[in-house]
């Protein structure tokens, strides 16, 4: 599958959970209307999301985009900022004042990162990487998906040698604690291209 087309999907995917999380209830209502699984579901997708972008999609984009670097290099720096909201969701628990506050950053920077991806970025990538690089790619994005980490793990830093190496072993223990917790049962499927 091409790799704007899977990303497209998990974008959508998200901007899905964005739309039903903004506004969320707050207090004890918080706690009643499943709003942890839903955040649970918004911390795996974009923990794996950003990983596998930082393994193999922000590198290509400095390889082979004319100023790639000053755009990949602004991208990571929001994907951090997720990073730390979403490790704050983690640390934090629906009804809390820090749980909502987090909540809502994350809201409004998944939605200014996914504009920037989309809008900047994307429309270059297009242009400077061909159609049968962009299907490898993808590949590399499907496979890379299925074992990415599932926290967000803000303190790592976003390089793709890092994933490659400490990021699989993030991974792996991620996995395994989402086994043992019951957590991986609410892992999101991948979205399917049609």
């Amino acid at each position: 599958m091409e790799a704007l087309a899977f990303l497209r999907q998990d974008h959508k995917s998200v901007l899905g959970m964005l739309q039903v999380l903004d506004g969320s209830p707050r207090g004890t209502g918080a706690e009643m209307s499943g709003l942890g699984t839903m955040v649970e579901n918004l911390i795996i997708a974009e923990s794996q999301h950003e990983a596998i972008e930082e393994q193999f999609f922000w590198p290509m984009v400095r390889e082979k985009v004319e100023g790639g670097d000053e755009l990949a290099d602004r991208g990571l720096e929001q994907e951090q900022q997720g990073k730390r909201a979403l490790q704050q969701l983690l640390d934090s628990e629906p009804g809390q004042v820090e749980y909502h506050d987090a909540l809502q950053e994350f809201v409004t920077a998944g939605r200014e990162h996914i504009r920037y991806e989309q809008e900047v970025v994307w429309p270059r990538f297009e242009a400077a990487v061909s159609r049968e690089e962009r299907e490898r790619l993808g590949k590399k994005l499907e496979d890379a998906k299925k074992v990415a980490p599932t926290r967000p793990h803000p303190d790592t830093p976003p390089s793709a040698l890092v994933q490659k190496t400490m990021g699989a072993g993030a991974a792996i223990v991620d996995h395994l604690r989402d086994a043992a917790s019951g957590r991986s049962e609410k892992n999101p499927p991948d979205p399917q291209i049609h």
